[in-house]
C-alpha cells in the first residue's frame, strides 16, 4: 500500500475544515478572519517607507505625516489582531482536537473485523496517523497563516508594479522556491512512508526498555545492550533512508534560492539605475523586493507545515474511507436462540496480503447446548477458527452459519451482542474494579448483583475481597489510591468481565486462564461446563481453546487442529480409543505431568 493510495490533498483539506466546523463553527471562521488579515499591515510597511522618503526628499510634510501614521497603524494593527486572533485560533484548536480525537476512536471501532490492526502496512499508517494525529490539529493555523501569506504576497506584488509593470517578474522568479519546496516535501514524505517500520521497531524497542513490565525481564535476561544496539540500528536504518531524501533535495533547494537572489538584486539596479525612479520608489523596491523573499519563505515554511498536516489528514480520511468500505449494508436480526448451532461449511481461510493457508477446507459441527474444546500445537489454526466464529474477519471461502443462517448477513455489531467470553491478550482497564468488570456489559455497568454474579462466574471472588475497597477499588499504580494486581488477578478479572453477558449463544474462551495452575484452571472450566450444559433456551455453544489436555477432556466435542485443516472430532474417550494425533498429544502431555 503506497502513498499514491491515499486520497487526494484537496479532499483531505476539505475534510477536515469540515471537522473543524463541526467542532466549532464560530470560533473557525473569526479565527481564519483574524489571521488572514493579520498578515495585511505589515505588507504595506514599503509603501509607508516610500512616503516618508519621498517626503523627506521633496520636503512635503503632508507625506511625512502620512508615512509616519501609517507605520504605527500598521504595528498596532498587525500586534493586536495576530494577539486576538492567535488567543482564538488555540481557544477553537483546543475544541476540535477532542472532536478529532474522539473521530479517529471512533473510526478504529466502528470497523468490523480487526485486518487494520494486524496487516503490517496498515499499522504503519495507522501509526504514524496515531502519533500526528496532533498535525490535524495544527492544520488550521497551517491553512490560515498559508492563506494569509499568500495574500500578503498578492499585496507585495501590487506595491512592486505600482513602480514598474516589469517588477511582477520579480514573483516569477520565487515561484521555483515554492515548487522544490513542495517537491521536496513529497520526497520526504514518501521516504517517510518506506522508513516507517524501522520507526515502529526503534519506538517498539525503546518502550520496552522503558515499560515496568518488560524492563524486569531486560534486567533479568541482561538483553538491554543487544536491545539498544537493536534500536539504535532500526533508528539508523530510519535516518538513512530519511537523510538520503534530504540530501538528494538540498541542492535543488538552494538553487532556487540563488536564482531569486540574483533576480531581487537585479529588480534593484534596474529602478535605481535603469528607470532613475524616486529615492521612495527605490527605498519601496528594496523593502519589498526583502519582504518578497522574505514573505515567500514565510509562505514556503508555512506551505510546507501545512503539507505535512494534510499527509495525516489524508490518512485520517483514508481511514473514513476504510471504515465506510466494510460498513454492512445487512439488516438481518441475529437468532434470538440456536436449536441446531453453529456450523463452518468448507471455510478457508488466509490472512490478507498473505499466501499461507491458516485454515484449509474445515466443515465442522458445534452443537447447540455443547461445550466444544480446540486444541493443537502452536500456529494449527486454534485463535483463527474463534476469530471468524466471532466476525473479526471473514472466511476467505466457505461460510459460517448459525441455525443455517449465514453470519454474513447479520451485522457484526448484532452477532457480537450475542457472545460472551475471554481472550489471551486481554486489556488492563485502570478504571474501578466494578467499572472494568461491567464493561463486558455497558448495559449493566452498574449493575451491582449483575458485577457479583460475573466475578463469582469467573471466580475472581478472592480476588476481589482482597481489595481494599472491593469493587470500588481504583485499579493501576499511576492513579491516587490505585492499585496494582497481578497477571493472573488482571486475568481473572478480564474473565469476569467476559462473563458480565446473560444468555449469550456463544461464549468464546480463548486461553483466558493461562495464569493458572491446572487444576485451578480445570476446575473452572468444569464450571464453565456445566453452566453451559445447564444454561437456559438460547442454546449456548461454549468454545474452550487451551494447550492443557487434561482440562478439555470433559468437553463434549473435541476439535483437534493440525496444518491448517479438522485432523479429528469427538470426544474424548473416542479419540483416545482411535490411537491418533489427539491420543499422542495427550500421553506427551500426561507423561510430562507424572515427572
Amino acid at each position: 500500500m503506497s502513498e499514491r493510495d491515499l486520497p487526494t490533498t484537496r479532499r483531505a483539506l476539505w475534510r477536515a475544515l469540515q471537522l473543524g466546523y463541526r467542532a466549532q463553527p464560530a470560533l473557525l471562521v473569526v479565527s481564519f478572519a483574524l489571521i488572514v488579515t493579520s498578515w495585511v499591515p505589515a505588507s504595506l510597511g514599503a509603501l509607508w517607507l516610500k512616503l516618508l522618503a519621498d517626503g523627506a526628499v521633496q520636503r512635503r510634510a503632508e507625506l511625512v505625516a502620512w508615512g509616519a501614521a501609517g507605520l504605527a497603524v500598521s504595528v498596532a494593527a498587525t500586534w493586536l489582531l495576530t494577539t486576538v486572533g492567535k488567543r482564538i485560533e488555540l481557544r477553537f484548536r483546543e475544541r476540535a482536537t477532542v472532536v478529532l480525537e474522539a473521530h479517529v476512536a471512533r473510526l478504529h471501532a466502528v470497523v468490523p473485523g480487526v485486518e487494520h490492526l494486524e496487516r503490517p502496512e496498515y499499522l504503519d499508517r495507522l501509526q504514524l496517523l496515531r502519533d500526528q494525529i496532533f498535525l490535524i490539529n495544527h492544520l488550521y493555523p497551517a491553512f490560515f497563516g498559508t492563506t494569509g501569506s499568500i495574500a500578503r504576497l498578492v499585496l507585495t506584488a501590487g506595491l512592486l508594479a505600482s513602480v514598474h509593470p516589469a517588477l511582477v517578474l520579480l514573483v516569477a522568479f520565487a515561484v521555483p522556491t515554492v515548487l522544490v519546496s513542495g517537491w521536496r516535501a513529497g520526497r520526504e514524505r514518501e521516504a517517510a512512508e518506506r522508513a516507517a517500520p524501522d520507526w515502529r521497531l526503534a519506538r517498539h524497542l525503546f518502550e520496552l526498555g522503558m515499560t515496568a513490565g518488560p524492563s524486569k525481564e531486560v534486567r533479568i535476561t541482561r538483553t538491554g545492550g543487544r536491545l539498544a544496539a537493536r534500536r539504535r540500528a532500526a533508528w539508523d536504518g530510519w535516518f538513512a533512508i530519511m537523510s538520503a531524501a534530504r540530501r538528494a533535495s538540498a541542492g535543488w533547494y538552494a538553487a532556487a534560492w540563488t536564482l531569486f537572489g540574483a533576480a531581487y538584486v537585479g529588480a534593484v539596479v534596474f529602478v535605481a539605475a535603469g528607470i532613475h525612479a524616486s529615492a521612495g520608489s527605490v527605498l519601496l523596491v528594496l523593502a519589498a523586493g526583502a519582504n518578497l523573499a522574505r514573505f515567500f519563505g514565510a509562505t514556503v515554511a508555512e506551505a510546507g507545515f501545512l503539507r505535512w498536516t494534510l499527509d495525516a489528514a489524508r490518512r485520517l480520511v483514508w481511514l473514513e474511507g476504510y471504515a465506510d468500505d466494510r460498513v454492512e449494508l445487512t439488516d438481518q436480526a441475529a437468532p434470538e436462540r440456536l436449536t441446531r448451532g453453529l456450523r463452518l461449511e468448507g471455510v478457508s481461510f488466509r490472512y490478507p496480503g498473505t499466501e499461507a493457508w491458516v485454515l484449509r477446507d474445515v466443515d465442522l459441527e458445534l452443537p447447540a447446548g455443547s461445550v466444544v474444546a480446540i486444541v493443537g500445537e502452536n500456529g494449527a489454526g486454534k485463535s483463527t477458527l474463534v476469530k471468524l466464529l466471532c466476525r473479526f474477519y471473514e472466511p476467505t471461502a466457505g461460510r459460517v452459519t448459525a441455525d443455517g443462517l449465514d453470519l454474513a448477513r447479520v451485522p457484526a455489531a448484532a452477532w457480537r451482542e450475542r457472545l460472551a467470553g475471554a481472550f489471551q491478550d486481554f486489556c488492563r482497564f485502570e478504571l474501578r474494579v466494578g467499572q472494568t468488570v461491567g464493561l463486558g456489559d455497558l448495559a449493566r455497568l452498574d449493575d451491582r448483583p449483575a458485577l457479583e454474579a460475573a466475578v463469582a462466574r469467573a471466580g475472581a471472588g478472592d480476588v476481589v475481597a482482597r481489595l481494599p475497597s472491593g469493587l470500588d477499588t481504583q485499579l493501576g499504580p499511576t492513579w491516587n489510591e490505585g492499585v496494582d494486581l497481578s497477571f493472573g488477578q488482571w486475568q481473572r478479572l478480564a474473565l469476569a468481565r467476559g462473563l458480565m453477558r446473560d444468555g449469550p449463544l456463544l461464549c468464546v474462551l480463548d486461553e483466558p486462564t493461562a495464569a493458572l495452575d491446572a487444576e485451578a484452571e480445570h476446575a473452572l472450566f468444569e464450571r464453565f461446563a456445566a453452566a453451559s450444559r445447564a444454561g437456559g433456551a438460547e442454546g449456548r455453544v461454549t468454545v474452550l481453546v487451551s494447550h492443557r489436555f487434561s482440562t478439555v477432556r470433559m468437553a463434549d466435542v473435541i476439535v483437534v487442529l493440525d496444518g491448517a485443516r479438522v485432523a479429528e472430532v469427538g470426544g474424548h474417550d473416542e479419540l483416545m480409543a482411535t490411537g491418533g494425533l489427539y491420543a499422542e498429544l495427550y500421553g506427551i502431555q500426561a507423561r510430562a505431568y507424572r515427572s
